[in-house]
C-alpha cells in the first residue's frame, strides 16, 4: 500500500473507534491503558513544562496528566479529526488539540520539554520523518517517551509484519510495522537523537526513553 492508503485506513479505523475509545466497549483499544502507568513513571523523573502527545486519540493520557499536573501546558495531535473532536469536548484548560500528521509536526523548533507517543507510531508509514520531526520540536535535553507494540524475537516480529498486519489491513486497520529496539536505535541515530532506554516489557510492549542532546 502507499503511504496515503495507510493513513486513510488509520483515519477510517479511528473515526469508527472515537466514540467508544475510552469506554468499556473499546475492545482491543482498552490495552492502551496498560501504557499509562509506565509513561507517568518516566514523566515523574524530570521536571517539564510543555508536553506534546503524538497520536493522542481522544486524549485519555492528557486527561490524566491535566488532572495530576494542572499547571503544565499540553498539546495533543492526531491524524483523525473525530478523535480530536471528542477530545475537545472535554474542554480541558491548558490543553491545545490539533488535527495533524505526526510525520510532519506543525510546531516551532524547540517547543516542548517532552514528547510522548503511545501505541501510535506503528501506524506511521515514514517513521524516520517522525523521529526527525520530534528532534526539531524538542528542546535541547528534552525527551521522547515511546510506547508501542513489539515482540522479543525477530522471527515473531517478522510474522507480525508480514502475515498478521496484511490480514489486519484487510480488516480495515491502518497498521504498518512493529519495531525492535535495534531498529529504534538506528532511527534515533539518523535523527540526531539518543536512545537512553530501550526495553521489551510485558503485553508485547516496547518501552523507550529517547533524548535530544543538550
Amino acid at each position: 500500500m502507499t503511504d496515503k492508503e495507510y493513513k486513510e485506513l488509520s483515519i477510517k479505523e479511528f473515526t469508527r473507534a472515537a466514540k467508544v475509545y475510552e469506554t468499556d466497549d473499546a475492545g482491543v483499544y482498552r490495552m492502551c491503558r496498560k501504557d499509562y502507568p509506565d509513561v507517568l513513571e518516566e514523566l515523574e523523573k524530570e521536571e517539564f513544562t510543555d508536553l506534546l502527545d503524538c497520536g493522542c486519540g481522544t486524549a485519555p493520557m492528557l486527561t490524566l496528566l491535566q488532572k495530576k499536573y494542572p499547571e503544565k501546558h499540553y498539546t495533543g495531535i492526531d491524524l483523525t479529526p473525530e478523535m480530536i473532536e471528542v477530545a475537545k469536548a472535554k474542554k480541558m484548560p491548558g490543553v491545545n488539540l490539533v488535527v495533524g500528521d505526526c510525520e510532519n509536526l506543525p510546531f516551532k523548533e524547540n517547543s516542548f520539554d517532552v514528547v510522548i507517543c503511545c501505541q501510535s507510531f506503528h501506524h506511521y508509514p515514514n517513521v524516520q520523518r517522525f523521529f526527525d520531526s520530534v528532534h526539531r520540536v524538542l528542546r535541547p535535553g528534552g525527551r521522547l517517551i515511546l510506547r508501542d507494540m513489539t515482540a522479543k524475537s525477530a522471527a515473531t516480529r517478522w510474522f507480525m509484519n508480514h502475515v498478521e498486519m496484511p490480514l489486519i489491513n484487510l480488516a480495515g486497520h491502518g497498521d504498518v510495522h512493529v519495531y525492535g529496539i535495534d531498529e529504534v536505535r538506528e532511527l534515533c541515530r539518523k535523527a540526531g537523537l539518543v536512545l537512553e532506554k530501550g526495553e521489551k516489557r510485558g503485553f508485547f510492549r516496547l518501552h523507550c526513553v529517547i533524548r535530544k542532546p543538550a
